[in-house]
């Protein structure tokens, strides 16, 4: 793609205006969340902006003043849950995890990756909308380049001693590994959500645990569910 072209969609998915005032800011927010909770009611094909309209009580012109169409209000979401996911992400970097056992590692890592997956309403669709969407595709490239950014630093203080392209490797595969996973952590509920988190941290270790200067036995058995 140009780089005529990608400014061109970019420039149809910017807010109309940025919101100052703090009643611009919570209506603002408020198409944000209405936005999430229609995505897990109706689904992505289903959302219009006439409905998100509907749902607020205002005008579609009112939905317009903030944001010029359906996909920039879905590119306003992706934003917002990545800057969270790198709240989380650099909150566990700032800790001292030359310290910490892989296991110990890997429970931290997925207890804020799965916080953030839990806070954001209509995840799912979101997601096939950053995948599937092509004015979208760049907020899936940045995911993608924020998370295996950080594992690769934190693999490296974590005693990995492979070339940087296999730790490059590792990464995307517990991304993969964690993406897919957790999308099904935060659909299920009690002790089925547990139970799937569990298997999941028995996977990275499996995947993992070979990479470390120390490495020490498995002890997989010894993961429970929460």
């Amino acid at each position: 793609m140009s780089s005529a072209e990608q400014n061109r969609r970019k420039s149809q998915l910017a807010p109309r205006r940025e919101p100052v005032q703090a009643r611009a800011r919570e209506r603002a927010r408020q198409i944000l969340d209405t936005t999430g909770r229609l995505l897990e009611q109706v689904g992505l094909n289903d959302l219009t902006t006439i409905l998100i309209a509907k749902e607020l009580g205002v005008s579609v012109g009112s939905v317009y003043h903030y944001f010029p169409n359906k996909h920039a209000i879905l590119y306003a979401m992706g934003e917002q849950w990545l800057a969270s996911l790198t709240e989380r992400l650099d909150d566990l970097a700032a800790s001292d995890l030359e310290q910490l056992s892989l296991k110990d590692f890997l429970d931290e890592l997925l207890e804020r990756w799965v916080s953030v997956y839990r806070e954001q309403r209509g995840l799912l669709p979101l997601v096939q909308a950053m995948w599937g969407i092509p004015e979208l595709h760049e907020l899936d490239e940045r995911h993608d380049e924020l998370v295996i950014n950080h594992l690769v630093d934190m693999f490296r203080r974590l005693g990995f001693t492979t070339p940087p392209n296999e730790t490059n490797r590792l990464a995307r595969a517990t991304l993969e590994t964690c993406h897919a996973m957790l999308l099904v952590v935060v659909n299920q509920q009690g002790v089925r959500s547990g139970r799937t988190r569990a298997d999941l941290l028995n996977m990275l270790l499996v995947l993992l645990e070979p990479h470390r200067n120390d490495v020490q036995p498995s002890g997989l058995e010894d993961v429970e569910a929460p």
